[in-house]
């Protein structure tokens, strides 16, 4: 489903990403320009592994889940795209096809850029590369430190360590309580459990685990935290 057209928080979520807002005003204005819109409803395909790689994306509402099917049929989440965020650049520059697909996360809107218009971009302006290259060398950095973790943290640790990120991402304030933080990413205990690559009943086990120690309350429309420093203790422990 597309709609040429950004609602004002959409355009917000964009324009205030961490990378982007980085950018000189010129250039933001030249990659909005090229921009066209495109809205999916929870758990459409937006690409497919295999596809070519033909646009440039950025989330401006939802999420977009990145995942893999392993050999046994059993699929694998990556990570969640959180609005604000852009994509799909490396295969811009190598020219290969989509190693993962990508599905809407809830009710989920994109923007995208084609392969043409960005290449177009990159000639006019300079500081595209650079930027670029800072944004996979944070991603790297993120991406060594995944590993790491996955090798060296217990499950409780790395399961702390994914709350605090997601509300970091996707906070959202208790009316009743200001220092209570719902987790707005809608995810149940078996898609949490494949960003862990664990099981969904030791995952289980650890949140109810940090329940009892009020750490967060575990409602059934999601996750509550109730005390970010807690979480804080627990990743860092070993």
């Amino acid at each position: 489903m597309d709609d040429p057209i950004l609602t004002i928080d959409e355009r917000e979520a964009i324009n205030n990403g961490r990378w982007f807002s980085s950018l000189s005003p010129s250039l933001r204005h030249d990659i909005l320009r090229c921009t066209f819109v495109k809205r999916y409803k929870d758990g459409e395909l937006i690409a497919a592994r295999g596809d070519p790689a033909e646009q440039w994306i950025a989330c401006a509402k939802g999420a977009v889940r990145v995942s893999s099917t392993a050999v046994s049929g059993k699929q694998v989440t990556l990570t969640y795209v959180e609005p604000g965020i852009w994509f799909g650049d490396v295969a811009m520059f190598d020219g290969d096809r989509r190693t993962h697909d990508a599905y809407a996360h809830g009710d989920t809107t994109i923007v995208c850029v084609t392969r043409a218009d960005f290449q177009k971009i990159l000639a006019a302006h300079v500081e595209l590369y650079e930027a670029l290259m800072r944004l996979q060398a944070r991603r790297i950095r993120q991406l060594f430190g995944l590993v790491e973790d996955l090798n060296t943290l217990p499950l409780r640790s790395r399961l702390a360590k994914q709350l605090i990120h997601l509300v970091r991402s996707y906070g959202v304030p208790n009316p009743a309580d200001a220092s209570q933080m719902r987790i707005g990413l809608h995810l149940a205990q078996e898609e949490l459990a494949q960003l862990l690559g664990a099981s969904r009943q030791r995952v289980n086990q650890e949140l109810k685990a940090m329940e009892r120690e009020n750490a967060i309350r575990i409602e059934p429309t999601g996750l509550v935290v109730l005390d970010r420093d807690a979480l804080m203790k627990i990743s860092d422990s070993d």
